[in-house]
């Protein structure tokens, strides 16, 4: 015992010192575009969030996890701005009609996005390419007044999707890439406006950490007016509340996911060792052996040995007719013809082999010598008697 408890010990401060190890490593870079608010991976979202109170003064983003229909329907929006950064979104008809409803109220909406669906997409006719005749493709903006001298680059092609079709009868270009084809779109609705945009991830945190990325972001939000209300759209990108579970942690890194798992099993392991019961070998006792057939043994080699076939013979005599007693109910003295009538009836055997057997006992008890011949033929009518009767 005491060396399994040596064992657990070092076992637990390895396992320690292991959990230290990898909770201090540093996390390798996640390059998934989440664009999640709260996510301050290269292409999560936290910064543009954080900032829209920087360049909305006095505006407060107010998170919305419900469809455009279910955020606009029956309700009365005035002097507020929507925005939806999305991998995908997919917009039906009922949240379409809501949505150009609150356009037309004077709200603006902005939307950037990689893929576009649905009924918007439809009305729209919007759908979205890639660039692949150059690998980093400069965007820059229509507008004299917010052109660059220099296009905008980045790395990992950022700016390289852009609209393929759209309603040309409609919309406003407001940017476009330095290959000539547009990302940036307008399109009125009333009193307000809904603005388009093929590059989410210009701006993520990683474009926004260059001077010249958050540039670009702002010039782009500047198209959209002052207003104290804005709204972040989570229901389109699909977001989740944060875990707040302490064992976030270990979840969110694999490694420390199978220490913990590992650390679990062998705690359970552990228990399961110690809850055996805990006593001395119990002996094994051998059970009582049955002796009847020595004793047997034993009581007839003594009555061999003095020879004494008197005794022998008259204790199966006595036995024999207490056996005639119990199973037939007879009565056994006087052993005459009566009785030797009543027992063939009785036992049916035949009338001679119960002569035969009464007569020998007779003679048997009538001698104060009994022989061994005597006491054998005796034992073998009475064994005889015994197969007959059954």
């Amino acid at each position: 015992m005491r060396d399994f408890k040596l064992y657990i010990s070092v076992a637990t401060l390895f396992l320690v010192l292991y959990l230290v190890a990898e909770y201090n490593k540093p996390a390798p870079i996640n390059w998934q575009a989440t664009m999640y608010y709260n996510d301050k991976i290269p292409f999560g979202t936290f910064i543009l969030y954080r900032q829209l109170p920087q360049l909305f003064p006095g505006a407060k983003p107010v998170n919305t996890n419900k469809s455009l229909f279910d955020e606009f329907h029956d309700k009365s929006f005035t002097n507020s701005n929507y925005f939806i950064f999305s991998k995908s979104v997919t917009i039906s008809k009922y949240d379409f009609k809501e949505m150009v409803k609150y356009i037309q109220a004077g709200n603006s909406v902005f939307i950037s996005a990689f893929e576009w669906e649905g009924f918007l997409a439809d009305t729209l006719h919007l759908s979205t390419k890639d660039e692949f005749k150059k690998k980093d493709v400069g965007v820059n903006f229509i507008n004299s007044k917010l052109k660059q001298a220099k296009d905008y680059h980045y790395d990992h092609e950022l700016g390289n999707a852009y609209f393929s079709r759209f309603d040309t009868a409609h919309a406003i270009v407001l940017g476009k890439n330095e290959l000539g084809d547009y990302n940036f779109l307008c399109f009125k609705f009333g009193k307000g406006n809904l603005y388009l945009n093929a590059n989410p991830e210009l701006f993520t945190n990683f474009a926004l950490l260059s001077s010249h990325g958050a540039d670009y972001a702002a010039k782009a939000l500047s198209y959209l007016p002052m207003q104290p209300n804005i709204y972040w759209d989570e229901y389109q990108n699909g977001d989740i509340m944060v875990d707040e579970s302490p064992l976030r942690v270990f979840f969110e890194h694999s490694s420390l996911q199978w220490a913990y798992f590992i650390s679990l099993f062998s705690l359970v392991i552990f228990v399961l060792y110690e809850m055996k019961r805990r006593q001395r070998i119990i002996p094994v006792i051998e059970p009582l052996r049955n002796s009847t057939v020595e004793f047997v043994n034993v009581v007839g080699q003594v009555y061999y040995e003095q020879r004494d076939n008197q005794n022998i013979a008259q204790k199966k005599v006595l036995y024999f007719l207490e056996y005639l007693r119990t199973h037939y109910y007879l009565k056994t003295n006087p052993l005459d013809a009566e009785f030797i009538e009543r027992l063939a009836h009785k036992t049916g055997i035949e009338e001679s082999f119960a002569t035969e057997i009464i007569n020998h006992i007779n003679q048997v008890m009538a001698h104060q010598y009994v022989s061994d011949n005597d006491l054998i033929i005796l034992n073998q009518l009475i064994q005889k008697f015994y197969t007959k009767s059954r």
